[in-house]
């Protein structure tokens, strides 16, 4: 692996964010001198935060999972988690409901969750949920060190016996195709499927490889943090300052002095910060800003789907709810091809709804429930909505929907997110799930977090590798850091 040549003893992190955080604690970790500068007024990048008449909103991702990761940022400062923040494990993990009325708990539990799809399509579907755990168990442990948990160079730097054993296990195949050897009930194949359409790829189109999300929520456990997801980061950036790391917020870095290729200086509206080494943890619009447009790529990236999200006060909650609680329509693939190809809202949505007030009642005013309700939809660049003009009625729209369904009752909107608001906050095409997971764009072929070979810049985030999802930030997070072995 290339690191950056010369010193690297004063690195300065560009974003709090939880890539940056990570890169913080790890470069600190291994004696490095370490200034963090986030624009916002608190730490977290993405895993925003709003607060609204009592009710405490994260306005970023709401699924957790692989708190080891967070063990191993900790850790490298020689700080432990528990004494920061707390987890709570979710039971279940999920629940999906269908339009045919029917639903399951998906639990991490293997006996349990066996059961559980035994009692929901029969004997055939639950030996198959045996199978379909014991293969996404093999799969993440070959990809776990070699492909997620690595940096590449080169496309040759997945040649090796773990290329041999993932493509042995069909990871280069089709994610519908492979999960459907498996299980046969279309309703469970969805359950193990749709989240590659947070990594911007209908099913039948993303690799098999990336059943490995699947892994990390249904076989390896969901999460949820006391005092709501901003708490996470909040708990990183107190452990990176207890050992030593410099914060900086409220102020936006505006240029990078720079020496071809290397940067010797940031300098934000009032102050300039020299550096041996920079991480840009800022996701790919300010990257690319900061570093004039470089590196070019000979195809532009594509984008995944973006998300409309709706922030709920409630009254009260339908009995049996869970924590997440996925409702799918009773179109599939018409779903995607409307969002990823035709640049149109869902005609028959998939919908997330999270409850937090369930696990952690002090994130709302007592007697009201905080919820919050995703609907994936176009990003700005396949369909320029006028969402100033349309997101009042389409936030409307969903929560009919969701009341239709009964899983939704007196509630009322808080906030809508749309994606002109996380243009806003400088993301590509108004999406907060980055670049889209396809081949060309996976692994050695995403974005390279050492943009330079002769450069002191290295990038951190779900643009570089290894892509989008709380762990694969804190990974990207951990990758940068390494770059710059001192």
């Amino acid at each position: 692996m290339h690191v950056v040549k010369g010193r690297t003893d004063r690195v300065v992190v560009v974003g709090a964010g939880l890539a940056g955080l990570s890169a913080a604690l790890h470069l600190r970790g291994a004696g490095h001198e370490v200034t963090v500068l986030e624009r916002n007024a608190h730490p977290g990048g993405l895993a925003g935060r709003l607060d609204i008449g009592g009710h405490r909103i994260d306005t970023g991702p709401t699924v957790l999972t692989m708190p080891e990761l967070l063990d191993d940022a900790f850790a490298a400062v020689g700080r432990r988690r528990e004494n920061y923040l707390e987890l709570l494990p979710l039971h279940p993990a999920y629940r999906a409901t269908f339009a045919d009325g029917t639903a399951l708990d998906v639990h991490t539990d293997a006996n349990r969750m066996e059961q559980a799809v035994h009692e929901f399509a029969g004997g055939r579907e639950a030996q198959g949920y045996r199978d379909l755990r014991t293969w996404l168990t093999k799969l993440y442990e070959v990809e776990r060190d070699r492909f997620i948990g690595a940096s590449f160079d080169s496309p040759f730097d997945l040649v090796g016996p773990d290329l041999v054993r993932l493509t042995r296990l069909g990871g280069f195949g089709s994610l519908a195709r492979a999960v459907g050897k498996f299980l046969h009930d279309e309703r469970l194949r969805r359950v193990f499927t749709f989240q590659s359409l947070y990594a911007g790829v209908a099913p039948r189109d993303a690799l098999a490889a990336y059943a490995v999300i699947a892994y990390m929520d249904t076989v390896a456990g969901v999460w949820f943090p006391r005092g709501g997801m901003r708490a996470v980061p909040q708990a990183l950036a107190d452990a990176a300052s207890d050992a030593g790391v410099r914060f900086h917020y409220g102020v936006e870095v505006e240029e990078l002095e720079r020496a071809g290729h290397r940067v010797t200086a940031l300098r934000t509206p009032d102050a300039r910060f020299p550096c041996d080494a920079v991480v840009l943890a800022t996701g790919p619009a300010q990257s690319t800003r900061l570093l004039r447009g470089e590196p070019r790529r000979i195809r532009p990236l594509r984008w995944s789907p973006s998300a409309v999200v709706v922030h709920l006060s409630a009254r009260r909650v339908v009995d049996d709810l869970a924590h997440h609680t996925i409702s799918f329509g009773d179109k599939w693939n018409g779903t995607f091809d409307e969002i990823i190809r035709q640049g149109k809202l869902m005609s028959d949505p998939s919908l997330l709804l999270t409850t937090p007030t369930l696990t952690d009642p002090a994130l709302a005013p007592e007697g009201k429930h905080l919820q919050y309700l995703l609907a994936p939809c176009p990003n700005l660049d396949s369909a320029p909505i006028r969402w100033d003009a349309r997101a009042r009625g389409y936030a409307e729209q969903l929560v009919e929907e969701m009341s239709a369904r009964k899983l939704v009752v007196d509630a009322e909107p808080l906030a809508v997110v749309t994606p002109d608001d996380w243009a806003r906050d400088g993301q590509a095409a108004g999406t907060p799930f980055s670049a889209a997971h396809t081949f060309a764009q996976t692994g050695p072929f995403r974005p390279n977090n050492l943009p330079f070979r002769d450069g002191n810049v290295v990038l951190a985030g779900s643009g570089t590798t290894p892509g989008v999802g709380i762990p694969p930030v804190l990974i990207s997070g951990r990758l940068a850091a390494e770059r710059l072995r001192r």
